[in-house]
């Protein structure tokens, strides 16, 4: 008989970083089966199911993604079920109880505590004590930062593990971008050669917090014209950027360019990752930006916090201090010798954060 395992997650596009995983466990002679919303195809799965999930926990609807999940765990006899978001963990978990009594192996990974230092105190009256108790039906908690990693450990009773995040692929980043292909890749955008351009993958929302950097665009355009700001990612906040730009009047200078496949090589054709997030776990952007050898300039989020070092690789601003991002900018538009030194020290930092590396920590926490 094979092996099994379930992977859950309340969408489906959250397959994006368990397909290294999966693909894995398929080499090594496993089943895997992945349950999520559907909303788009699942990849590298020997079987997939819809089920009708969604993000908040407490809505009728995960009380029929409970039954519909309870069914196809007690049908299926998993060796092991693999959960993550916290909405689809929490149902997931409920559903395996009967399961887990029988031996089945139940993993979270925790993509960034709702509750952390200086959250609200709403996310830690409500997120707080749900995770301490699905503690209690989990045989190992994966946490993808120092912080999540610590608290955890200290007051959750399971097995508590620290992975430093999903893990970045460095073959999507090769071949580099030749400076004809960058300057070509830089034209389509309507970007001169010669632009100062920075970068922040991330979907349209507020906890990501892109009107900070329009904010700063604001500032940084009044004395330069040739600095770009590109924002790939889809847009969850009804055109609320879109409006922003054009009363600022910033739309030749700020390119929203909705969902993009070619992260890797827009990130290549840049000269900065920005970031202004008020939560993360261990943001993927940031990485990835590292992994094209990039600086960066972020918030000083959690998570942002581990991959960014001071002088180092890039700069950390406060919160919503627009002023201090604006003239960290500056810094690095006028000096390119520290760009390069920062830029060298990002590609060096990144190879921690490599696929391979982390799939070995998996394949420990697997028993593969």
């Amino acid at each position: 008989m094979h092996n099994k395992i379930l992977f859950t997650s309340h969408v489906a596009n959250f397959q994006k970083f368990n397909r290294p995983f999966m693909r894995m466990l398929r080499k090594a002679g496993w089943e895997v089966h992945y349950a999520s919303m559907g909303e788009e195809e699942i990849l590298d799965a020997d079987k997939s199911f819809t089920v009708s999930f969604t993000r908040n926990p407490f809505t009728i609807s995960n009380i029929r993604a409970y039954k519909q999940l309870k069914q196809i765990i007690d049908r299926e006899n998993y060796d092991i079920i693999h959960t993550h978001t916290p909405a689809g963990s929490v149902v997931t978990r409920l559903a395996a109880r009967r399961a887990h009594k029988r031996g089945t192996r139940v993993i979270y990974t925790a993509h960034g505590f709702h509750f952390f230092t200086g959250a609200p105190l709403l996310n830690w009256l409500i997120y707080y004590p749900v995770e301490r108790l699905m503690a209690r039906h989990t045989d190992t908690l994966i946490t993808i930062n120092g912080e999540d990693y610590k608290r955890a450990k200290r007051t959750f009773k399971t097995d508590v593990r620290y992975v430093p995040g999903v893990g970045v692929d460095p073959e999507r980043f090769k071949p580099r971008l030749t400076k004809k292909q960058r300057n070509d890749l830089r034209r389509s955008l309507g970007l001169k050669p010669n632009d100062f351009v920075m970068i922040y993958p991330a979907e349209l929302n507020k906890n990501k917090n892109q009107t900070m950097l329009i904010m700063a665009m604001e500032k940084l355009t009044a004395t330069n014209p040739h600095i770009h700001l590109l924002l790939p990612g889809q847009d969850s906040m009804n055109g609320f950027h879109s409006k922003l730009i054009k009363e600022k009047g910033l739309q030749d200078n700020i390119h929203l360019l909705g969902y993009r496949a070619d992260i890797p090589q827009l990130l290549m054709a840049s000269d900065l990752s920005v970031s202004a997030s008020y939560r993360e776990g261990l943001p993927v952007h940031i990485m990835e930006a590292m992994t094209a050898g990039l600086p960066i300039i972020s918030t000083k989020c959690r998570g942002a916090t581990e991959l960014v070092e001071e002088g180092k690789n890039g700069y950390l601003v406060d919160f919503d201090d627009v002023e201090a991002m604006a003239n960290r900018i500056i810094a690095a538009t006028n000096n390119s010798n520290s760009a390069m030194k920062l830029s060298k020290n990002s590609t060096k930092k990144s190879r921690k954060y490599h696929i391979k590396n982390i799939a070995i920590e998996m394949q420990k926490i697997y028993k593969v």
